[in-house]
C-alpha cells in the first residue's frame, strides 16, 4: 500500500506514552508508505507504558529543536497521562503543535493526547473526542467534545482510547493522504 507514499509523519512524544498510541499507528501509517519519525524533547530513548506498568524504550529520531512542523506533512499525538502531561508544558512542543495548524497540516492526536491541542489553542469550535477525563479541559477551551470512536473535523483527527485505534488509523491515513488543507487555528 502506498497510499501515503512521499509524506513525512512525526510522532511527537516523551516518555510516559502508551505504548499501543504509537506502535499501532506507526505501523500502520508507514506500511501506507510515509517516512515516520519520532520527535521527542530528549535524543536518546523514551519509555513507553502500558497503562501505569513500564513498557519499551523506543529510540527518538529527532529532537524538538532541530525540527520544524514545515518539514513534516502530518503530526500524531499519542496518549498516556504522563507523556501530553510533560509536552504540554514544554513551550517548544506546543509551538511545533500549534505550527501545525497554521500550516493546516493535518494532526492525529489520541486518548489524552489532546491536552496538547487545548495548550496550543486550537480547539476552539472544533469537534473532538478523547480520553473523558481529558473532555472539560477541551470543552473549556471551547471544543465540543462528544463520545465517538473517532471524530474529524477539519484535518483534525482524534479518538478516545486504544480500542478506536483501528478507526483513527483509518481516518489519519485518509486525512494524512489528503494533506495539506482545511486545518486552521481558531
Amino acid at each position: 500500500m502506498s497510499k501515503l507514499k512521499g509524506k513525512k509523519i512525526a510522532f511527537l512524544a516523551t516518555d510516559g506514552f502508551e505504548q499501543v498510541e504509537l506502535t499501532k499507528p506507526w505501523e500502520a501509517i508507514k506500511n501506507a508508505g510515509a517516512q515516520v519519525e519520532l520527535v521527542s524533547l530528549k535524543a536518546g530513548e523514551i519509555q513507553g507504558v502500558h497503562h501505569d506498568e513500564k513498557g519499551d524504550k523506543f529510540k527518538v529520531d529527532k529532537t524538538l529543536d532541530s525540527v520544524s512542523a514545515s518539514e513534516y506533512d502530518g503530526l500524531v499525538l499519542p496518549g498516556g497521562v504522563f507523556n501530553p502531561d510533560a509536552l504540554r508544558m514544554d513551550e517548544d512542543a506546543v509551538s511545533f503543535v500549534r505550527d501545525f495548524f497554521e500550516q493546516h497540516k493535518p494532526v492525529a492526536a489520541i486518548c489524552h493526547g489532546p491536552w496538547l491541542l487545548v495548550e496550543a489553542d486550537v480547539v476552539q469550535g472544533r469537534r473532538v473526542t478523547s480520553w473523558p477525563s481529558v473532555s472539560t479541559d477541551l470543552k473549556n477551551a471551547g471544543a465540543k467534545w462528544v463520545d465517538e470512536e473517532c471524530v474529524c473535523d477539519q484535518g483534525l483527527v482524534t479518538s478516545r482510547n486504544p480500542d478506536d485505534i483501528p478507526a483513527f488509523v483509518k481516518k489519519a491515513i485518509e486525512e494524512f493522504a489528503e494533506g495539506k488543507h482545511r486545518l486552521q487555528t481558531a
